[in-house]
């Protein structure tokens, strides 16, 4: 556009601390009484895995530009430098531990009890409890553990990156020794976190640090335990796995995943009763930041914990202790509009385009739609990028049959797919025993793009089969989070998905996309070609709307191009589950933008953009968020729903479930904070994932003539 506006840094959120906001929503689950208890309890779990995941990356990397002279991308879109940021996720995480330590210790903890589901500490402990302790240590416990003093002959140990240790101040009464040491217990994770110690159908637990803080005097004998702790570190693991070229991509990055284990400490989480001398020694060996004094503030990498270290660990005692009436109701996915007990899935995608919307739909469909065609012998060839996937997943083992079965396989699987490197290895190298092409993708690019296809012969002519989504091949997380995905046998579809995988495999390049949006070559100036329409429709006078459901709103110029939009007039609806830098409702500027988030049972994943309205409306569903880096460091795609049928199951069906939310909606506001929307006095709570549960269960057989449920549920967009 002709002079855009230039907006200041006040207009935008800082990236960080939205996500940190984002974390707080599924914090606001776990404090929720309404929700069910062993639910809230999984909630406090998954809070500390997204905060993990946050320290070993965001702050990380903030850390390094912060401390490690590097300047280069020192300032934020709204203005913070990387030390403010630094100091104010600080602050922020801290509230937020607090509350979460307090919504466990004050609030779950006497609920589960009152459950009859109890932690005991060891003054809690009866005799017979005390026996089983005792046996559970040298049976199971003892011939594991390994203790380890640190003196001048016994260094200290590299602390594992989110293991949990004991570390004790030790004083010699007897044998050999120095006269006081440190000394390090790690628990190991092939023993339980909570150890069952009621008798066959209570649910009585200990937990397995206080069992090694009672027999540490066996584990140290000749020593007196003077004080003890429990301490967890969290590592950087923004490591460059393929900083320098390799001839061998799965070789390097192997190599620096044993180099990851290795990296510096980023966060030191102790017992808030830890001694002085024990915690002065652990900032030491790790060289962390602690009481830093920058600007009379203070920035300190050193948590002080009130209460058990590492509730991640809550998962496990949720499984432990499950109790079904504990838990959201169980639900059966329905069999996918469009699909009937046809056996043949190939006539049927034939026949029609089909909308998947997981997890509401099954999942199944799409592993059978890969089973199929290892086993049909019309198949020629099968092509599948692979981003994340299943432990024991059938998709592998389809794609192996296949290959076994003569047929034409090629897997590209993203080695770099974040905390899945390891698990992605093995499963390349199994296919690749049973004959599967194994591409590992660009050095530079993450393959990010959830892609297969299917080559069949009929007759004299060869036909393709295509699935795209916006979630992983994975059936796990299919029936954890909400994506979706479309089939079709369009031919303009398959000749870009043809010209995709040739790209991916062999860098051929010069394809005219015909239906396919890609990045990075060219979603980003699409995205905002769309957006720029919308506003030069407002301009004159006619229709305009935008609506887009995604993950992250980061990038900058698309966030300006919104705003153009909306000083245009152009309505605007977002639903945005995490980071959000736009900044809705300010004058002038944002007045027509509302910015929606949803937290619930479900990891809201998928994403959808409409443009227009009527019949000049565009839809599309993508497998990237609107953030720098799908836009240029990944191979992302967007792809368009053109079948009108499917255009108005998410236009007047899904999207307008999502927007009547009124129970597990929040809105941002333009200070970067989020309130809860109630339903008013009079109206129905509306809560969008269990309505969609609801038509889910209510309509299990329906066909793509039969949506009664749902007309109730229309509103046109």
């Amino acid at each position: 556009m002709d002079n855009p506006q230039t907006f200041l840094p006040e207009h935008f959120i800082n990236r960080e601390l939205s996500w940190l906001e984002f974390n707080a929503r599924v914090l606001e689950e776990a404090q929720d009484p309404t929700n069910p208890l062993l639910d809230r309890a999984n909630f406090l779990s998954i809070f500390s895995s997204n905060l993990d995941e946050f320290f070993m990356v965001r702050v990380a990397g903030l850390r390094e530009q912060a401390f490690g002279g590097v300047a280069a991308q020192d300032v934020a879109v709204d203005g913070f430098r990387s030390l403010t940021q630094l100091l104010k996720i600080s602050h922020r995480t801290r509230q937020l531990v607090k509350d979460q330590y307090r919504c466990f210790n004050d609030d779950i903890l006497p609920a589960l009890a009152k459950e009859k589901i109890y932690i005991l500490s060891e003054q809690d402990l009866s005799k017979s409890q005390r026996k089983i302790v005792s046996d559970f240590f040298r049976q199971r416990a003892f011939p594991i553990l390994t203790p380890m003093a640190i003196d001048p002959s016994h260094p200290s140990p590299r602390f594992h990156n989110r293991g949990v240790y004991l570390v004790a101040l030790l004083h010699r009464t007897s044998g050999l020794g120095p006269a006081d040491l440190f000394a390090v217990v790690q628990l190991p994770q092939v023993l339980p976190r909570f150890v069952h110690v009621g008798e066959p159908g209570e649910h009585v637990f200990v937990l397995l640090e206080d069992i090694l803080a009672l027999k540490m005097p066996e584990l140290f004998g000749g020593y007196e335990i003077n004080h003890h702790a429990s301490f967890r570190i969290t590592r950087d693991m923004d490591v460059d796995l393929l900083e320098q070229e390799s001839d061998d991509m799965l070789q390097s990055i192997e190599s620096h995943l044993r180099a990851r284990q290795h990296s510096e400490a980023v966060r030191l989480e102790v017992q808030s009763d830890m001694g002085r001398d024990l915690l002065a020694m652990l900032v030491s060996e790790e060289h962390l930041h602690h009481r830093l004094g920058v600007d009379d503030e203070t920035y300190s990498e050193v948590y002080h914990i009130d209460g058990m270290l590492d509730m991640t660990g809550l998962r496990e005692l949720t499984s432990l202790a499950s109790k079904e009436e504990l838990h959201e109701p169980p639900f059966q996915p329905r069999r996918p509009l469009g699909l009937r007990t046809n056996d043949d899935i190939f006539a049927e995608i034939a026949n029609r385009d089909i909308l998947l919307h997981h997890p509401f739909d099954s999942f199944d469909p799409v592993v059978k739609f890969i089973e199929s065609a290892a086993e049909d012998p019309h198949v020629l060839a099968i092509k599948q990028t692979l981003y994340r996937t299943s432990g024991d997943s059938p998709i592998i083992r389809a794609l192996s049959q296949a290959a076994e079965n003569g047929k034409h396989v090629t897997a590209l699987v993203e080695l770099k797919a974040r905390f899945d490197e390891a698990n992605n290895i093995v499963w390349a190298r199994q296919m690749e025993r049973a004959g599967v092409h194994v591409v590992y993708g660009f050095m530079d690019l993450k393959t990010h793009c959830k892609l297969a296809m299917v080559v069949r012969q009929e007759g004299k002519k060869v036909r393709r089969y295509i699935h795209l989504g916006t979630g992983n091949y994975n059936p796990t997380t299919a029936k954890l989070y909400t994506d979706m995905g479309l089939f079709t046998a369009n031919k303009m579809m398959a000749d870009d998905a043809s010209a995709l995988f040739n790209f991916l495999t062999g860098y051929s390049q010069g394809h005219e996309w015909k239906k396919l949006i890609v990045a990075p070559q060219d979603l980003h100036r699409r995205t905002i070609e769309l957006i720029d329409t919308q506003t030069k429709r407002a301009q004159e006078g006619k229709k305009s709307r935008i609506i887009a459901k995604l993950n992250s709103l980061v990038d900058r110029e698309t966030i300006e191009s919104l705003y153009r939009a909306s000083q245009a007039g152009v309505p605007i609806d977002l639903i945005v589950r995490g980071i959000c830098c736009l900044r809705p409702g300010l004058k002038g500027i944002s007045d027509n933008i509302q910015v929606r988030s949803i937290v619930d049972r479900f990891l809201e994943h998928s994403r959808i953009f409409v443009f227009g309205e009527g019949s000049k409306k565009q839809v599309f569903l993508s497998s990237a968020d609107w953030m720098p880096r799908n836009f240029e460091r990944r191979v992302e795609v967007m792809f368009p729903v053109d079948a009108p049928d499917l255009q108005q199951r998410i236009c007047e069906e899904v999207l307008p479930i999502y927007l009547s939310d009124n129970t597990r909606t929040r809105i941002l506001l333009s200070d970067g904070t989020y309130d809860r929307i109630p339903a008013k006095p009079g109206e129905a709570e509306r809560r969008s994932q269990r309505d969609l549960l609801y038509a889910t269960n209510g309509d299990t057989n329906r066909d793509e003539n039969d949506s009664k449920d749902n007309k109730t549920k229309k509103s046109s967009l």
